[in-house]
């Protein structure tokens, strides 16, 4: 892939996963990689199994929603690799009491919002000065596809995902013209470590029949993608929600 090779970066969110896969993927591109995460032991796992593969990653603690949490990460990464090319941000969680509308509790909203859309702006807030002052730089922002998928079981959770499509585009607007571009990747049903624990044989087996393709997506999936939106091969593509989920969902 081309242009990622020397480039440094950020993934907050990055111990298992979507993120893991990522920071994998990027390190076999030859990026060096700061990964943060709630789980500190689980980034420093990744990050050493890329040194022991060769390549370049630090593993930190990470509280997304706090500024200064996200700010160590930026600051680590341009102390260490001396640039921010990239920021990938890639939270999710606080689905706990997430139900309809008129039963929610509004701490359990505030709490969604905090973790899925609030943190994201904290992300963008501690990244995008330090790729302005260097002249430019990639923001990707992961989502879901219940974002748009109207799920009748959740209400905060879709409200956030879908909100951070509206500050992606803000960010791509606001500040292409200074070498920023911003991307969103968007998950289908995605096995993860998680995923695997906590969803049922049912729940898979009701998104497989969904799904165009004959199988769900792998972690590593989502890392290709995301991988591609970082590099220079994707430096005309900026403002966009890019789908990933084997055709479970099909739109423009």
């Amino acid at each position: 892939m081309r242009g990622l090779a020397g480039k440094a970066g950020v993934i907050a969110g990055g111990g298992r996963g979507i993120g893991a896969a990522t920071a994998l993927r990027l390190a076999e591109e030859g990026a060096a990689v700061v990964i943060g995460d709630l789980e500190e032991e689980w980034a420093q796992a990744t990050a050493a199994r890329i040194v022991e593969a060769g390549g370049k990653a630090i593993g930190m603690g990470l509280d997304i929603c706090e500024p200064d949490s996200v700010a160590a990460l930026v600051q680590t990464c341009i102390g260490t690799y001396g640039a921010l090319n990239y920021f990938h941000a890639n939270a999710a969680g606080a689905t706990q009491g997430d139900v309809d509308a008129l039963t929610i509790s509004l701490e359990t909203f505030d709490r969604s919002i905090a973790l899925n859309l609030r943190s994201y702006l904290i992300c963008t807030q501690q990244a995008l000065p330090a790729m302005l002052e260097q002249g430019g730089g990639a923001m990707l922002y992961t989502s879901s596809g219940a974002a748009y998928g109207g799920a009748p079981w959740q209400v905060a959770y879709p409200t956030a995902k879908n909100g951070i499509h509206a500050m992606m585009r803000h960010v791509a607007a606001r500040y292409g013209k200074e070498g920023i571009r911003a991307n969103v990747v968007c998950p289908g049903l995605v096995l993860t470590e998680a995923a695997l624990e906590h969803l049922t044989d049912e729940y898979r087996e009701a998104g497989l029949r969904r799904a165009a393709l004959p199988r769900l997506g792998k972690p590593e999936d989502l890392a290709a993608m995301a991988a591609f939106l970082m590099s220079d091969d994707a430096e005309w593509i900026t403002g966009q929600v890019i789908s990933v989920n084997g055709g479970m969902a099909m739109r423009d």
